[in-house]
C-alpha cells in the first residue's frame, strides 16, 4: 500500500491544443492567461512541476494521459506575463479532478513502460536509419540543410521519446505514442510512420528529379 500512495499525487494541469510533451524533451511556454499566471506563481514556490495534457478538440476536453513538466528557467515580464522553459519528466494518468478553478488540479498516477524481455537495439537502429533517410530526402526535396543532432539518445526508450516529440502536425499520433506502455510497440509504430514518410518523400524526390 505504501508504494501506491507514493505513486499518486495532486498535480496542477495545463491543457494545450496540439501539444504533446514527452519525457526528457524541452517545452518553451508563454504564460499570459491570468489563471495560469496564478498557477505558475504557485508552483514556483513548491517543486516547479505541473502536468501538460493535450486538449482533445473532438471531445472538447483534455486527454487522460499527459507528461509532467518541470520549470527549469523562467523570465517574468513587466506585465506579469511569463516566459518559461520546461523539461518533460514522468508520464501520468489523471485519476480524478480535485478542483477545476481557477485552474484544474488532478489526482494523478505515474506510468512507465513495462520491462521488455527482448533486446531492442536492432529495432532502435532500424528506426535511426529510417530517420536518417527521411531527413536526407527532406533536405534534398526542399534544397535545405537539414541535419540530425550529432548524437541521438542511446537508450531505446529515450530514442522513442525523441522521435515521437519530433513528429510534426500529427498531435493525435503523438498522443497515442505517449500513451503506449511498451517501448517496443512505440518504436515499431515509429518505424511504420518513418517508412511511410520515407516512401512518400522518395516518390516526390524521384518526380522532382524527372521534372528538373
Amino acid at each position: 500500500m505504501a508504494s501506491s500512495s507514493i505513486a499518486v499525487r495532486e498535480l496542477p494541469l495545463f491543457p494545450l491544443p496540439e501539444v504533446v510533451l514527452f519525457p526528457g524533451r524541452p517545452l518553451p511556454l508563454h504564460i499570459f492567461e491570468f489563471r495560469y499566471r496564478i498557477m505558475m506563481n504557485t508552483i514556483m514556490e513548491t517543486d516547479r512541476r505541473f502536468g501538460v495534457l493535450m486538449w482533445d478538440p473532438v471531445r472538447e476536453e483534455p486527454t487522460v494521459v499527459g507528461c509532467c513538466a518541470e520549470v527549469i528557467h523562467f523570465q517574468r515580464m513587466p506585465d506579469d506575463r511569463m516566459k518559461i522553459l520546461t523539461l518533460g519528466q514522468q508520464r501520468f494518468r489523471v485519476l480524478d479532478y480535485v478542483r477545476e478553478k481557477p485552474y484544474r488540479v488532478g489526482l494523478v498516477e505515474w506510468i512507465e513502460d513495462a520491462p521488455t524481455p527482448k533486446d531492442l537495439s536492432t529495432l532502435a537502429s532500424e528506426v535511426e536509419v529510417l530517420l536518417q533517410d527521411v531527413v536526407g530526402l527532406s533536405a534534398k526535396l526542399t534544397d535545405q540543410l537539414i541535419e540530425l543532432p550529432e548524437t541521438l539518445p542511446s537508450s531505446p526508450i529515450e530514442l522513442s521519446y525523441w522521435v515521437a516529440s519530433n513528429l510534426y502536425g500529427v498531435a493525435a499520433e503523438q498522443q497515442a505514442l505517449l500513451e503506449m506502455q511498451s517501448t517496443a510497440d512505440r518504436l515499431e509504430r515509429e518505424a511504420e510512420i518513418l517508412l511511410s514518410t520515407r516512401n512518400h518523400l522518395a516518390a516526390r524526390t524521384a518526380l522532382k528529379d524527372v521534372l528538373s
